[in-house]
């Protein structure tokens, strides 16, 4: 459960090494991710790395969380996902660095992901976007997911986002 591979892309879980990894690749993405992602508003350095991994750590041992770093067939931090606990479900979660969007990354660690909350239990799964972000949109609909509602996104809200997200389900196979 540690790492995740569908033999192109390999999902790791994130560790205290990757720190500046992780640091550089949202740093040269912060034009890309920060209209979307309430963490990347103000910036990135490493304190707020830290304070991520810390995080990751803490949530991955209580069993709330389990958040990936995503490498590229080359090697390359592509960026991350994650699944956490909602009630009987769960939702995923991503990012990806401005110059790894478009080759199916994502697509990929959240069908590794649907697995993993299917190995955990899960009755069903959540994806939420911004109703202005089509591109995160297209990810839960290329895996069969339905639209489910809209809700209200909590401040702060970042430059790019209408404050509405969307919420997509996928109910466990019977």
């Amino acid at each position: 459960m540690d790492t995740l591979t569908d033999g192109v892309v390999t999902l790791v879980r994130w560790a205290p090494e990757h720190r500046d990894r992780l640091v550089d690749t949202v740093v040269g993405s912060l034009d890309h991710i920060s209209p979307w992602l309430p963490w990347a508003i103000d910036g990135y350095d490493q304190a707020k790395g830290d304070e991520f991994l810390r995080h990751a750590a803490e949530q991955w041992e209580s069993g709330e969380a389990h958040h990936y770093a995503v490498f590229s067939p080359d090697g390359e931090l592509a960026g991350s996902s994650g699944l956490m606990r909602r009630g009987e479900g769960r939702e995923i979660g991503y990012w990806l660095a401005k110059s790894q969007t478009g080759k199916g990354y994502v697509t990929r660690a959240s069908t590794l992901l649907v697995s993993l909350a299917w190995q955990l239990g899960a009755t069903h799964v959540l994806i939420k976007h911004d109703s202005r972000n089509a591109r995160s949109g297209a990810v839960p609909a290329r895996l069969g997911f339905v639209q489910a509602g809209e809700e209200k996104a909590e401040p702060p809200l970042p430059s790019g986002c209408s404050g509405v997200n969307v919420v997509w389900r996928l109910d466990r196979p019977e």
